[in-house]
């Protein structure tokens, strides 16, 4: 059974910082490109920042660039987003997604609801 299960979301001020972590299990995390994805409240969810943990490459929307780093630990198949620079926009429910096969920059192009496996999600409020 493939699992993605988030943690590390909470209340910050605006200016700070945050780090989730996506621990997967039950599938080979280097076939996969790694996502996290946000859904504020009435808005659709977007893709926020992209990883292949098989060769570390990376990709960000344009909102974030300068802000968030995906990284992942291959050795215990997990994927974090440090976030920093926090602003009241990104509060959302963050969620980290697989998609099998396609690299980062092609996953980009993948509608939400064609992503492979999801996780629960975890909140993450920015106060002003």
């Amino acid at each position: 059974e493939v699992q993605l299960v988030e943690s590390g979301g909470g209340l910050v001020q605006a200016g700070g910082s945050l780090r989730l972590s996506c621990a997967t299990s039950g599938l080979t995390f280097d076939d996969y490109t790694i996502a996290w994805f946000r859904q504020a409240p009435g808005k659709e969810r977007e893709g926020v920042s992209y990883i292949s943990p098989s060769n570390r490459n990376t990709r960000y929307t344009d909102s974030v660039k300068g802000r968030f780093t995906i990284s992942s630990d291959n050795a215990k198949n997990t994927v974090y987003l440090q976030m920093s620079i926090l602003k009241p926009e990104d509060t959302a429910v963050y969620y980290c997604a697989a998609l099998w096969a396609l690299t980062p920059t092609q996953a980009m192009t993948i509608p939400a609801h064609k992503w492979d496996y999801w996780g629960q999600g975890t909140q993450v409020t920015v106060s002003s």
